[in-house]
Parts: structure tokens; C-alpha cells; sequence
């Protein structure tokens, strides 16, 4: 017998405990369940509002092996957070989900989110239902989609005027710690784009594109392999080392 609950055995005679109710534990239900799943989504959209836009601040995150993560990119922050509250979780998805299908707009869509979220607060605490507030919000979104569509400008692609491409992807940079650099990896992402980019069906395969980091160097020393990258170390150091080939296959 123990404080907490009391020891048992099976028909094998094996023993198991059996905990007590604690009579301090108590279940949210109603408005109080819907607060609370509330707060814990603010508070993952509270983190990453910092790191919002050009001005936002870098996180610096320690793993448990003791390495080192700088970064301001919401997917990233996320993944590397201990996260164990459910609806903390959806937030999680969420950005990764915005990652997979955008690429940009992880961290605004979480902080988007979370706004949402306490404007809802807002209103069930003046006694609206639920479902109420959210049928609210899809009307909400049609009426914005309505909107971006009526103000849209539509920009065709000039592959002898790539200049358009590119000043799009240094917007979608300036945030980023590479954005010192931001005009060269703007022209790299956009030569690596239109290299695999099927342009009849509007689609572009990034599993054709991949990004290989080393070690050393700078940033300014980035450039762009429309090819195949073999990294294979030196199984001996006097072996020949060729420094460029031609009509290679």
C-alpha cells in the first residue's frame, strides 16, 4: 500500500499499482477548455511574434546534445521547441504546413493565428458560441480572398527579364540572416527555379533542387551547381585533385 494508490497482482501474479483519484485534480470543460486551449496557442504565437519581419530578433536555441541554433525562421523555431500541449501542436503543423506549401510566411502565419485566437477570446467572453465565431472567420476569409483577388496585379514571367523574379526574392530575404547577401542568393534561387521549373504547367519540382552546406567560407562564396555534386572524401592525400572538367557525363 502506498499514499497514492494501492499495490495489486494479476492472474499471473504479477503486480501493478493501482493510483487514487487525486481529489485536487480537476477536468476544464465548457468556456474554461476553449480558454485554455486559447492561452496555449498565444503563448507559442507570443514567441515567434519577435522574430517577425525585417526588424524581427534572432532566437538562439540549445538542443539537450548542447547545439547551437540561431535563427528567426518560425519553422525552424518550432521544431526545435519541446512542445507537449495539444493545441501548441496545431500550431506546430500549421507552420510547418505553411513551409511545405509556400516556402515563406511561417512565422507571420502563427503570429496571424494567435491574433486571431484572442480577438475569439474577446468574443466568448461576451457569450458568443463557438461555432458562431468560427462560421465568423470563414465568412472572414472569403471576404478577404474577394479582396486580394480584386487588388492582385499579375506579374508574367520573361525569361529574357528576369529582373521582376528577383527583386520578388530579395523581399522574401530581407528577414533572413543571408540578407547581406540577399541580391546574390535572390539571383541564385531564381536561376535554380527556372532551371527545373516546368513553365506550360506552372509547377516547379524542388525535389530537384538541393542545398549542400560546408564548412568554412563565407557566404559570398555561394554559388550555383546546375549539375551533380559527388562529396566523397580523400581516401589518400597524394591523390590528383581535378579543379574543373569539361564534357564530363
Amino acid at each position: 500500500m502506498t499514499a497514492r494508490g494501492s499495490l495489486a497482482f494479476d492472474e499471473f501474479g504479477r503486480p501493478f499499482v493501482i493510483l487514487k483519484d487525486e481529489g485536487s485534480q480537476k477536468r476544464l470543460t465548457g468556456i474554461e477548455a476553449h480558454k485554455s486551449h486559447i492561452l496555449a496557442a498565444k503563448a507559442v504565437a507570443g514567441i515567434l511574434r519577435t522574430s517577425l519581419g525585417p526588424k524581427g530578433l534572432d532566437k538562439m536555441m540549445v538542443s539537450s546534445d548542447g547545439d547551437i541554433t540561431i535563427t528567426n525562421d518560425g519553422a525552424t523555431i518550432l521544431d526545435q521547441m519541446d512542445i507537449d500541449h495539444e493545441i501548441a501542436k496545431l500550431m506546430v503543423q500549421l507552420s510547418k504546413s505553411q513551409d511545405d506549401e509556400i516556402g515563406d510566411g511561417t512565422t507571420g502565419v502563427v503570429v496571424l493565428a494567435g491574433a486571431l485566437l484572442e480577438h475569439a477570446e474577446q468574443l466568448l467572453d461576451r457569450g458568443i458560441h463557438p461555432i458562431r465565431v468560427a462560421d465568423g472567420y470563414e465568412l472572414a476569409a472569403k471576404v478577404a480572398v474577394e479582396r486580394l483577388d480584386a487588388i492582385a496585379d499579375s506579374y508574367p514571367v520573361d525569361l529574357n527579364n528576369v529582373e521582376p523574379l528577383i527583386q520578388t526574392a530579395m523581399t522574401t530575404l530581407s528577414s533572413k540572416i543571408v540578407n547581406r547577401c540577399g541580391r546574390q542568393m535572390a539571383e541564385i534561387a531564381v536561376d535554380a527555379i527556372l532551371a527545373v521549373a516546368d513553365l506550360e504547367r506552372k509547377d516547379v519540382d524542388f525535389e530537384l533542387i538541393k542545398v549542400e552546406g560546408k564548412d568554412g567560407g563565407k557566404l559570398e562564396d555561394t554559388m550555383l551547381v546546375k549539375g551533380v555534386i559527388v562529396d566523397k572524401d580523400f581516401s589518400h592525400p597524394q591523390m590528383p585533385k581535378v579543379r574543373s572538367c569539361s564534357n564530363s557525363r
